[in-house]
């Protein structure tokens, strides 16, 4: 997934908020974390206002759909 894709379908995801929204936005950072690794997930997360929306801080770890926590 290319990081223009995945930020594509970030914004959608965060444009709804909720839940299950961000049970969505977890398995597509798990997606950037394995592609382009931890700093594309930061940026992501800053750049969409995550932290706001749902609660995701820079520095943690996504993996198989999962927030690890921070490294």
């Amino acid at each position: 997934m290319t990081l223009d894709r995945a930020r594509q379908m970030l914004k959608v995801q965060a444009d709804f908020g909720g839940f299950y929204n961000g049970n969505s936005a977890k398995l597509i950072l798990s997606e950037v974390q394995r592609e382009h690794g931890q700093g594309a997930v930061d940026q992501l997360i800053l750049e969409l206002q995550l932290d706001r929306i749902f609660g995701f801080e820079p520095g943690t770890r996504f993996e198989g759909g999962l927030a690890i926590g921070k490294q």
